[in-house]
């Protein structure tokens, strides 16, 4: 209910619902939706009182859900193409506080309806798009100019992430057993890499340029390789340091969390050490690890977006771009497919980590 409000009040109240600026850096003039959208504001209004009426059908308070944010979004890019039909071809229309308060609403809405309507406004916002409805947004307009370098800062982005993940893995898998089989050694794993958390992220990349440049200038055949002071090689090794704590928490307990009947019975039956792990540890502990993985892919989607500081690309390239040249829509075309890759990512966990047996 309270989500359906906020969207509700954010539409009938005045704040600004789209603005439209005469070219992408100088700041728009606000429009509410009533004077954007005329007697068609009704209609998601409409639709999020619907989907939060507890008395519907389950379906019906879903479908309505989702059907409000995908009114939302059609309405607003046919309100910009009206506000621009006058204007110099420079002018753009983006979207105004007022749009993110309702779209934020209605989209709780669609979240505590279930996954499976998330994918359904996922797919209409994609129809949307491939119709031409949204074309006149200023979001729309700047992903199309830069439609070749969205899609390598994607991919980019993508390979930073799982180069990390990767690299956390190989480093906090034996760490965590090391220290399950010696639990002083464990006690002092776990607070060295606690301490690197309380590095602030931005100091930790830059940190390591200087770092990495005299390691190179001692050891120059490194720098055969393709290794560099700046690039991916700091952007991988900063995110790796921070996920390697969530892992190593989560291969620990899951270790840890082994029935210890089920330990002595293999020990009885003659098992080695090595069949322990593989056939009664591990099985037993792949729970408890997948919910740490979750954390861990979430949050390597999330710091690698730094490492556009560090040259290494990725979409945190556009979002500091767009931040130097204080353009709000080249910020968000990196900043939107970087929550949609986590979302994404964390929707695709919790059902790996449900489908284990772990409640997610």
């Amino acid at each position: 209910m309270i989500p359906a409000l906020v969207a509700i009040a954010a539409l009938l109240l005045p704040l600004p619902f789209l603005g439209v600026a005469p070219n992408r850096l100088l700041p728009g003039e606000g429009v509410t939706a009533i004077a954007a959208l005329g007697p068609w504001v009704a209609l998601p209004v409409a639709l999020l009182a619907l989907g939060a009426w507890r008395r519907l059908p389950g379906w019906v308070g879903a479908a309505s859900a989702g059907l409000a944010a995908l009114a939302l979004l059609g309405l607003a890019g046919m309100a910009a193409g009206e506000r621009l039909a006058d204007l110099a071809p420079a002018a753009r229309a983006s979207f105004g506080a007022g749009f993110w308060v309702a779209m934020v609403g209605a989209l709780a809405l669609v979240a505590m309806r279930g996954a499976w309507m998330g994918v359904a406004v996922a797919a209409g916002a994609v129809l949307l798009l491939a119709g031409g409805w949204l074309d006149q947004l200023s979001l729309v307009v700047e992903g199309r100019a830069r439609a070749e370098a969205l899609r390598g800062a994607v991919l980019t982005h993508l390979a930073l992430a799982g180069a990390a993940l990767g690299l956390a893995l190989l480093v906090a898998v034996p760490l965590a057993w090391a220290g399950f089989r010696q639990p002083r050694l464990g006690a002092a794993l776990g607070a060295a890499l606690a301490g690197v958390q309380v590095v602030p992220a931005i100091a930790l990349f830059a940190l390591l340029i200087p770092l990495l440049a005299a390691l190179l200038r001692a050891v120059p055949a490194l720098r055969d390789l393709g290794l560099g002071a700046v690039g991916w090689l700091p952007a991988v090794l900063a995110t790796a340091a921070y996920l390697a704590l969530p892992l190593w928490r989560s291969v620990s307990g899951g270790l840890a969390s082994a029935d210890p009947a089920a330990v002595q019975a293999a020990e009885a039956m003659g098992m080695t050490e090595g069949r322990i792990l593989a056939e009664v540890r591990l099985p037993l502990a792949l729970p408890v690890f997948a919910g740490g993985l979750r954390v861990a892919v979430v949050q390597a989607i999330g710091l690698v977006t730094l490492g556009g500081l560090v040259g290494a690309g990725g979409l945190g390239a556009l979002v500091f771009e767009g931040l130097a040249q204080f353009a709000t829509d080249l910020m968000l075309l990196g900043a939107l497919p970087i929550l949609l890759l986590a979302l994404a990512a964390d929707t695709l966990a919790r059902a790996a980590e449900t489908r284990l047996g772990r409640p997610a």
